[in-house]
C-alpha cells in the first residue's frame, strides 16, 4: 500500500509540475547548438567552455601545486597509526591542512601579489607579463620541494633536455614531478610516525600474551595508551612544527 501511494504521488508530481512551472512563470535556461557557418562564433563558444572547465578544475590544480598534499597525507597516516578511526573527522583534518597550507604558502602569495597581481590591477603590465611573474614564485617553491630524479623522469618521458636554468623548466613537467615528490616525502614522514605506535602495540600484545589473556583484543589496551602518549609528548605541536620545517620556502 505504501509503495502504491508513493508511486501515485510521483506520478501526480510528474503530471502537475509542468503546469505549476508555467503558472508560476519561473524562468528557464536552455543550451543549444545551432547550425551557424561562422567559425568565429564557434570559436567564442569553445573558449567559454574551456574557461568554465578551467574554473571547475582550478581548486584541484591549485591544491596539487601547494603544500596541501603532504600535510593531508601525513595527518591521515597519523590517524591510522593512532587507530582512532574517524577521530578527528575528515572535515577537521582537511580544514587544518588548508589553514596550514595558507600559512606555509603565504610568502609565495605575497610575492605573487607584489610582483604580478598589484601591477596588473594598476595597469602597469599586461596579462602575459603578469602571468610570467605570477608563476615564477610558485615555480621556485615547487622546485625546492621536488627531487631531481623525479624531474629527470618526466623530462625523459617527454623527450626534453634538462634546462640550463630553473626558470626554463616546463610546468607540465614540474607539476607531476612535484606531486610524486610530495607523495614520497609524505610517506616517509608517515613511516616515522608509525614506528612508536607499532612498538607500543607489540609491547601490549606481548604483555597480554604472557599473562594468558588471549581473548582480550590488544587494541582495547593499546588505544588509550597511544592517545595518552600522544598527548603527553604534545604530538600535534611536534608534527605541525616538523611539517612546517620540512618545506623549503
Amino acid at each position: 500500500m505504501n509503495k502504491r501511494f508513493a508511486l501515485l504521488m510521483l506520478g501526480l508530481a510528474a503530471l502537475t509540475l509542468p503546469q505549476l512551472v508555467q503558472a508560476a512563470d519561473i524562468p528557464t535556461l536552455s543550451l543549444s547548438l545551432g547550425n551557424g557557418d561562422d567559425p568565429d562564433a564557434w570559436f567564442t563558444g569553445l573558449k567559454i567552455l574551456a574557461m568554465l572547465t578551467i574554473l571547475t578544475l582550478a581548486p584541484s590544480i591549485l591544491v596539487m601545486m601547494t603544500s596541501f598534499t603532504r600535510i593531508l597525507i601525513v595527518f591521515a597516516f597519523l590517524r591510522q597509526a593512532l587507530g582512532t578511526q574517524q577521530a578527528p573527522p575528515n572535515q577537521i583534518l582537511i580544514g587544518l591542512s588548508l589553514f596550514l597550507t595558507l600559512f606555509i604558502m603565504m610568502p609565495v602569495w605575497q610575492k605573487i601579489d607584489t610582483t604580478a597581481l598589484t601591477p596588473y590591477l594598476n595597469e602597469e603590465i599586461n596579462q602575459s607579463v603578469a602571468f610570467e611573474r605570477g608563476i615564477a614564485p610558485l615555480r621556485d617553491f615547487m622546485l625546492k620541494q621536488t627531487r631531481e630524479d623525479d624531474l629527470l623522469l618526466f623530462l625523459n618521458a617527454a623527450k626534453l633536455k634538462k634546462p640550463a636554468k630553473a626558470e626554463d623548466m616546463p610546468m607540465h613537467v614540474l607539476i607531476p614531478s612535484f606531486v610524486i615528490s610530495e607523495l614520497r616525502t609524505a610517506f616517509e614522514i608517515g613511516f616515522l610516525i608509525y614506528i612508536p605506535f607499532i612498538v607500543l602495540d607489540l609491547i601490549v600484545a606481548s604483555v597480554l600474551m604472557s599473562m594468558g589473556m588471549m581473548m582480550l583484543p590488544p587494541v582495547m589496551i593499546s588505544l588509550p595508551l597511544k592517545i595518552i602518549l600522544f598527548v603527553l609528548v604534545d604530538g600535534w605541536h611536534l608534527i605541525t612544527a616538523n611539517l612546517i620545517a620540512s618545506f623549503k620556502v
